[in-house]
């Protein structure tokens, strides 16, 4: 490691024996080097701490080393960090897919939700067959202390948990159902200036994201114009409404209460002329079992984990300019929530 802003450099002699049962020459193994002999282990371990903050090149250029060298140094500390946390026994998991190039080509990430860290990335897409691979490397005796799977609604996750971890109780992560809630709002917000003309639809113009970000998240101006955009338009203001109304579904402990109140969310939609709002209802009602499930005391979990994680991949993603050694990422995605060695 660098010292008093000096590039330090150990040179140093190794022993070499003849062995005298095989015939072939063996090299004294010291315990301090990296798998790069070039470096010391405590070198490649500070390597890979930077590059958890900058990019491979940024490192590469403070260091004085080649871009692929940097590469190699962070990948076995990130084996280090992966191997030190250990296999994996996990009783809460989130599964979600990313998007790793164009094209729709996928990649499923399973996290623990109760450590709070990814524990399997892989797959060759979305599919049955991919899913059930994360499955066959858990192995059955795992698989089956599983009590719970937070998804979205994605149907080849549920099916598949079905088969290889029947005991577990499916939950579908309410950020994307709240997400398809948001798509029909925004459905009604694109009708209405469809639908108005001229001087109406300056209220509505370049108002998507002050419609559909939560009010306290809006900064005075935001809110401002919110009110101005709610009193123009009764529409609007209606289903505002029931988009915020919605998220007190997930405060009840007990299913029948919040299927009453969803029965009653959903009976005000009447004669409102809402049919994005009547789609997504009836894909509430059509999925009901797994969000009925977060009634559950047993299964209160952090549901904002795995969307967390999906947005720490993509900031690497970006910073990285793209991703094309698979095997990087995989290692990327699995030590990003560890702690530092």
């Amino acid at each position: 490691m660098p010292c008093a802003g000096y590039r330090i450099v150990l040179e140093l002699e190794v022993r070499r024996v003849a062995c005298a049962h095989c015939g072939s020459v063996k090299r004294e193994r010291l315990d301090f080097l990296a798998d790069n002999p070039h470096f010391t282990k405590r070198f490649a371990f500070y390597v890979g701490r930077r590059c958890a903050q900058a990019s491979i090149r940024a490192v590469a250029t403070e260091l004085k080393l080649d871009w692929d060298t940097v590469k190699t140094l962070e990948m076995q500390y990130m084996r280090a960090q992966i191997a030190r946390a250990g296999a994996p026994g996990p009783s809460a998991i989130g599964i979600d897919e990313i998007s790793i190039r164009k094209r729709h080509t996928y990649r499923i990430v399973v996290s623990d939700l109760i450590r709070k860290r990814p524990i399997w990335f892989g797959g060759e897409d979305r599919s049955e067959a991919s899913m059930a691979q994360f499955y066959a490397w858990l192995g059955p005796h795992k698989s089956s202390q599983i009590k719970l799977a937070v998804m979205d609604m994605w149907k080849p996750f549920r099916n598949v948990a079905r088969q290889k971890a029947p005991q577990a109780a499916i939950l579908f992560d309410k950020f994307h159902i709240m997400r398809h809630l948001g798509e029909a709002l925004d459905h009604v917000r694109k009708a209405e200036y469809a639908r108005l003309s001229g001087n109406d639809r300056r209220f509505i113009k370049g108002q998507k994201f002050t419609l559909l970000s939560r009010r306290e998240n809006l900064t005075l101006e935001g809110k401002r114009s919110l009110a101005l955009l709610l009193r123009a338009n009764k529409r609007l203001n209606t289903a505002y409404i029931l988009k915020e109304s919605f998220g007190q579904l997930w405060d009840y402990d007990r299913e029948g209460w919040a299927r009453r109140f969803f029965d009653n969310w959903r009976a005000s939609l009447k004669w409102q002329r809402l049919r994005p709002y009547e789609r997504f209802a009836d894909m509430v009602d059509t999925h009901w079992d797994g969000i009925a499930a977060y009634c559950k005391p047993e299964n209160k979990v952090s549901l904002g984990f795995v969307e967390g994680l999906n947005n720490k991949i993509r900031v690497f993603q970006r910073r990285a300019y793209g991703l094309k050694d698979e095997e990087y990422l995989r290692l990327k995605v699995l030590s990003c929530m560890l702690p530092p060695l």
